[in-house]
């Protein structure tokens, strides 16, 4: 089991600023789908997350051939690119996905209460409106820079691996 948590404090800094955060990594699993279709027949499993304050790695399976799944997620990680019909298509589930948290009454109270609590959190009423408004390629991209340039990683590996 290897859980790496790459924190940014690029994210909380704005609504519009999640919303890339959840587009880069929505994009960043549609890009893997293909590569690592033969990890997951070999019984390898990862899962990349949208955390509150960073992308979290999990990856888990056979320790011999994990790192080498792991490498791949890395990689296409740091040299991340996408198309413009990619980034249309992760933007309009993005506004599925918010929209339908919007009106589930349970989500909603639950994100509200959230809001009163956390100091400087963002609500998803903020988010899906920001997202409504309309995204641009640039910001994006210039968003994925910022935020592979100021990283911060936490890691955490178990089983029969060495030091």
């Amino acid at each position: 089991y290897v859980r790496f948590h790459l924190i940014s404090p690029l994210i909380q800094q704005s609504a519009e600023n999640i919303i890339l955060f959840d587009t880069f990594v929505n994009i960043l699993s549609h890009n893997l789908g293909e590569p690592a279709y033969e990890a997951d027949v070999a019984q390898l499993e990862y899962k990349l997350v949208a955390g509150e304050y960073g992308l979290i790695i999990r990856v888990k399976g056979f320790n011999h051939k994990l790192p080498l799944l792991f490498q791949l997620i890395i990689d296409y990680l740091s040299d991340f690119s996408f198309t413009p019909a990619v980034f249309e298509m992760i933007t309009e589930q993005l506004k599925k996905t918010y929209y339908n948290i919007l009106i589930k009454p349970e989500t909603l109270a639950k994100d509200v209460r959230l809001l009163i609590l956390e100091h400087g959190r963002w609500s998803m009423i903020d988010k899906y409106q920001t997202l409504m408004k309309g995204l641009s390629i640039d910001a994006l991209s210039a968003f994925v820079a910022a935020f592979k340039s100021q990283l911060f990683v936490e890691g955490l590996v178990q089983g029969n691996f060495t030091s």
